[in-house]
């Protein structure tokens, strides 16, 4: 008889984000007419890049020729477009062989794999608040136990304080743990770490063998200078550090779908040697990914280009901009935020000790503005809400008009 995977029975239903769209959803009912701010969005809402538009033009009108494109391609993307990775590292003074580059078709994608080439009893740290993937993709893969519907964290999983203190960056778990997910810029709270703060991350790893899963995936915000874009501009995190990237947010790739994984072939383990992370990993998509579109790998690849990138941070800068009306928009009416200037994302404290979900809705009715409530992320999340940047402009100067006219302290 078959069986199901017991561990997805352990995935809690995430009560709070179903009761946001119930309470949008009644509001659109009752408000048919109101014009809705959409400051929720993961998603950049930018058109393509110019000339990545005609490369798509261009690669979908040499489909239609016999003998085009007719074969599988390569397990871990085309070999033109890790070139173009490993170029864009190459200028950040990082060196990468291109087989230690994987293309993929969006980050979430190998967010979500990669977990599968390390044994079902490591420990996993994540921050909080977090991506919820993190979290549920260990879950269903049996490195947690029982959900504690009070504090809304699993048992077996270890949590990484973030909140005003600590400038929600975490330091490193004081117990030993063997995966630890970080996500810099973070989504949510907009917070990016410092050179120091990731060199503790990996002196720790290095010093106790744990692997460190570094979603980079909005690294194209920062435009600080004395920042890290990658991981891998820290010594030793080839040693101990796995990287995943996306073009989502960066090259309004959200549907177009593209990214990569970085598994450097120096990463070692106490069971694996040099090499054979590595290895594994490409084992795992020889069987279980044959790559991404042909036509979104040469699009990549043209975002990827001089002229490219110089389109692409015209999408970033755009987004920074909006980020930072939000954010002096919020502190005009009294308002405390952080994040905002290397992230998307301004993650918004509720006034007057009021709860996440009631800020939401306050926001919702007074301004017309969707938010999205910090308890969502985790329990350190409580008391905030995440406000993004993917936006259009307009919509945005409206919302903190809206906001700063009702709730101007």
């Amino acid at each position: 008889m078959a069986t199901i995977n017991l561990n997805f029975g352990r995935l809690c239903n995430c009560y709070l984000f179903s009761e946001v769209s119930r309470r949008l959803k009644v509001f659109t009912e009752q408000h048919p007419h109101c014009e809705l701010h959409r400051l929720d969005r993961s998603q950049n809402t930018q058109p393509l890049p110019p000339s990545v538009v005609r490369t798509l033009h261009e690669t979908t009108a040499r489909m239609s020729q016999a003998g085009c494109f007719g074969d599988y391609g390569h397990y871990q993307g085309e070999a033109f477009l890790r070139e173009a990775i490993a170029r864009c590292y190459r200028d950040r003074g990082i060196g990468l062989d291109l087989d230690e580059i994987f293309v993929n078709d969006g980050a979430k994608s190998d967010i979500g794999s990669i977990q599968s080439i390390f044994g079902p009893k490591d420990v996993v740290a994540v921050q909080d608040p977090t991506f919820a993937a993190y979290v549920d993709t260990n879950v269903m893969a049996g490195r947690a136990e029982s959900h504690n519907a009070v504090t809304c964290q699993y048992a077996g999983i270890s949590y990484m304080p973030c909140h005003e203190r600590n400038d929600f960056f975490p330091e490193p778990p004081r117990e030993k743990v063997d995966l630890i997910y970080l996500c810099c810029p973070n989504n949510p709270t907009g917070a990016t770490a410092t050179r120091e703060q990731l060199e503790q991350f990996v002196r720790y790893a290095n010093a106790l063998g744990a692997i460190i899963i570094y979603d980079a995936g909005y690294a194209a915000f920062v435009s600080d200078p004395s920042l890290p874009k990658s991981i891998y501009e820290i010594e030793g995190a080839e040693q101990c550090a796995i990287e995943i990237n996306s073009l989502s947010n960066s090259a309004a790739f959200t549907s177009l779908r593209l990214g990569w994984t970085i598994v450097p072939k120096a990463l070692s383990l106490e069971d694996a040697s040099a090499g054979q992370l590595n290895a594994l990993w490409h084992r795992r998509q020889s069987a279980m990914f044959n790559g991404p579109s042909i036509i979104a790998q040469y699009c990549a690849a043209q975002a990827l280009s001089p002229a490219g990138r110089v389109e692409c941070q015209s999408i970033v800068d755009n987004t920074l901009e909006n980020a930072r009306i939000i954010r002096e928009g919020l502190e005009s009416a009294g308002i405390l935020c952080y994040g905002g200037v290397n992230s998307p994302y301004v993650w918004t404290k509720a006034p007057d000790g009021m709860t996440s979900m009631n800020f939401f809705s306050k926001l919702l009715a007074e301004a017309n503005v969707v938010s999205l409530p910090g308890a969502g992320f985790g329990p350190n999340g409580e008391g905030y809400v995440r406000l993004s940047a993917f936006e259009c402009r307009e919509s945005i100067r409206i919302a903190m008009s809206n906001i700063h006219a009702k709730m101007a302290a």
